[in-house]
């Protein structure tokens, strides 16, 4: 059994940070990509950032510059520290892992539960 524990999520004003966390834990072989993907009401899901084994990060045009992503190899941990948010980048937010575990065959994406970020007056 593998999971994603994400955590971090809140209500934010304009302008404001906050720092996401997730955690990938249980029966895991090795992982390369994590990131984060995010879902507002109404439309699809889409990339926020990922970062690979190698540090090699990509984000989305919308984020550069305001969002950064590190990665706890160690801990299988990866973060996002969102700076100067928007009201448009209110969200659910998905952590997502693409991993082997001890069962896989290959590697295939996990995902966590999704943390709601709010950023309103």
């Amino acid at each position: 059994q593998v999971q994603l524990v994400e955590s971090g999520g809140g209500l934010v004003q304009p302008g404001g940070s906050l720092r996401l966390s997730c955690a990938a834990s249980g029966s895991i072989r090795s992982i390369n990509d994590m990131g984060w993907y995010r879902q507002a009401p109404g439309k699809e899901r889409e990339l926020v950032v990922r970062i690979d084994n190698s540090g090699r990060t990509d984000y989305a045009d919308s984020v550069k510059g305001r969002f950064f992503i590190s990665r706890d190899y160690a801990k299988n941990t990866v973060y996002l520290r969102m700076n100067s948010l928007k009201p448009e980048d209110t969200a659910v937010y998905y952590c997502y892992a693409d991993l082997r575990s001890v069962d896989d065959y290959s590697y295939r994406d996990y995902w966590g539960q999704g943390t709601q970020v709010t950023v309103s007056a």
